[in-house]
């Protein structure tokens, strides 16, 4: 039995320092093993962030909603090293990855406004590529976070490669399944998100082909738990036999309730990433397990990252975060602390340095 590598505590696997600059608060999280791809390929390092701004800069910051704790998780992120380094945080969020023009109104916002950087988690690379052209003409330092940027000239970038999270998942179903058969229904997400369909695929690079699996079908969709609620409902009375649901974290927490509802108890739900519905599901025992990139981590990278920039520090161009399958098996292994905000934070659009 293989994983897509890396599997179990990669980020959790803290030791040396990297960058310069290094911080000794009480809340270290550092250092953190990233792939940095400078060189042009993904090297395992080690990163480390500065132990405090030089000066409050203002940033701003643009996810695509709140609606779902893996953004909120990235938002702690973002939140607490804000915080921890001194400076200025405004957060505005779409609404959904339906608001493209939403979010290109705001990008707007942040280069009017008295913003001196802007981390953005793109809802559609194509989409903003004109408005991230324009702002690092104007000087801005560009920093995009969790979602894939693969051709717009941003001053740094982190993602996580989706496709390995996906594999990661369907390599534990298939272990998990043996040769027993699965008729399996996926729910991606939105459809040309780009981190959709790159989850998908692979998850299908692990399950295509087995003999024992059989795909119904694709069901794509906005990332909002009612919309994905509606999928799962017309699935499992246009497949009855449907006995695996495999999609975004939205899907696998609708999917929970959707099949207590139908007397399907039988039937497995998979993850493709984490949100903290996944984590209790988790321990529940209602899931099999789930992929992390460790959003907190990305939003903590971020600002350290648009601070660096600001300060002409050394700084990663092109990160991506090394990402692990969380199962039960597994769970106590996890640095959970980089991967969901506590039970009790509360999304946080702003933040003021303290003088």
């Amino acid at each position: 039995m293989r994983y897509a590598a890396p599997i179990v505590a990669t980020a959790v696997a803290m030791t040396a320092l990297a960058l310069s600059g290094t911080a000794n608060a009480a809340d270290k999280w550092w250092p953190a093993k990233i792939y940095n791809l400078d060189s042009g390929s993904a090297k395992e390092s080690e990163y480390s962030p500065l132990e405090k701004a030089a000066k409050p800069w203002n940033i701003c910051v643009l996810f695509p909603h709140m609606k779902d704790t893996f953004w909120v998780a990235a938002d702690y992120g973002v939140v607490e090293e804000a915080r921890r380094m001194g400076v200025n945080m405004t957060l505005y969020e779409a609404g959904g990855y339906e608001n493209l023009p939403k979010q290109l109104s705001q990008f707007d916002d942040c280069m009017a406004g008295n913003f001196d950087a802007i981390i953005v988690g793109p809802i559609s690379e194509a989409g903003l590529d004109k408005k991230i052209k324009e702002g690092v003409a104007a000087g801005k330092a560009i920093i995009s976070t969790v979602n894939p940027v693969s051709k717009s000239n941003v001053t740094s970038k982190m993602t996580v490669d989706f496709d390995t999270m996906g594999e990661q998942t369907g390599l534990y179903l298939m272990n998990y399944l043996k040769s027993k058969p699965a008729k399996v229904a996926t729910f991606p997400g939105p459809a040309g998100s780009g981190w959709a369909e790159d989850f998908l695929k692979g998850f299908k690079k692990a399950v295509d082909g087995k003999s024992n699996v059989t795909m119904l079908g694709d069901k794509f969709g906005d990332s909002g738990v009612a919309v994905q609620l509606g999928l799962i409902q017309n699935a499992l009375q246009a497949y009855p036999d449907m006995n695996v649901i495999w999609g975004c974290a939205p899907a696998a927490e609708a999917a929970v309730g959707a099949v207590a509802q139908a007397g399907r108890k039988d039937a497995l739900i998979m993850s493709s990433y984490e949100n903290q519905a996944m984590l209790d599901s988790l321990k529940k025992g209602e899931i099999l397990g789930f992929a992390t990139q460790y959003p907190v981590l990305q939003g903590r990278i971020a600002i350290d990252t648009a601070v660096r920039v600001l300060e002409k520090q050394p700084y990663v161009k092109s990160a991506k975060a090394i990402p692990d399958m969380i199962s039960k098996d597994n769970m106590d292994k996890i640095n959970l602390g980089l991967v969901l905000a506590p039970s009790d934070f509360k999304a946080v659009f702003s933040v003021k340095a303290a003088m």
